[in-house]
């Protein structure tokens, strides 16, 4: 089996997250003897902890660039002095840093960047992905929604929504919908800010995911409790 998460972050073993990773611990627990790992991690401080977190797997490869959505060579990237050591919160996006430290100095590195479908084409070129999770502090929509669904095989999609806005989260749900894909509750992400969506058609499931943009993610626990029951 493939997988693939992009926004690797440190792994498991960034103290800030209690040494937790959805991602590692749901491939880690996962009892495949061909596991073929794939992480992608933009800031460089965190790529050393992300080799000693697959230190015991043999087929892993760590990428450290960013992956976007448009076709530049580099981009700036933002982050506060108070996220060290590992910079969480290592974005694009300037005021998405700053929502979350309004008061603190931040700074910005300048990073090699690849579009999504040139990195997809290169490694998985007539192959399946069987898990593919992303979390990319503010980028999530713009590369979900650049994706090459038709030509690029992937089975089980975890993303996080927490950064959607409702508009966001409708278009994200109607292509996800119309490429064959349903919802079926949280994804990987330990803290259950993630969607999960399966190639795989739920009429029902798919009735009930177009009120999520509607509704407060409180509620998703209990929507969750009626699909997967």
């Amino acid at each position: 089996m493939i997988y693939l998460h992009i926004g690797a972050g440190a792994g498991d073993k960034d103290p800030s997250k209690n040494y937790r990773d959805g991602f590692s611990e749901f491939v880690k627990k996962k009892k495949d003897k061909n596991k073929k790992i794939f992480v992608v991690e933009a800031n460089p401080a965190n790529i050393n902890k992300l080799r000693e977190c697959w230190k015991k797997f043999k087929n892993v490869k760590i990428f450290n660039f960013a992956i976007s959505a448009n076709r530049k060579n580099s981009a700036k990237f933002y982050y506060s002095t108070n996220d060290a050591p590992h910079f969480q919160l290592f974005s694009n996006k300037k005021k998405h840093v700053e929502h979350y430290f309004p008061k603190n100095t931040i700074r910005s590195k300048k990073l090699r960047l690849i579009n999504i479908n040139i990195f997809l084409k290169k490694y998985f070129y007539k192959k399946t992905i069987d898990y593919f999770s992303i979390d990319i502090e503010g980028l999530d929509y713009e590369v979900m929604m650049k994706i090459n669904l038709e030509k690029y095989e992937i089975k089980n999609i975890s993303l996080e929504y927490l950064h959607l806005n409702k508009i966001q989260k409708k278009n994200l749900i109607k292509r996800l919908l119309s490429f064959g894909y349903s919802y079926y509750g949280f994804g990987l992400d330990h803290n259950k800010i993630d969607w999960f969506f399966k190639k795989k058609t739920s009429v029902w499931n798919n009735i009930i995911v177009k009120s999520l943009p509607y509704i407060h993610r409180i509620y998703y626990k209990r929507i969750n409790r009626i699909l997967l029951s």
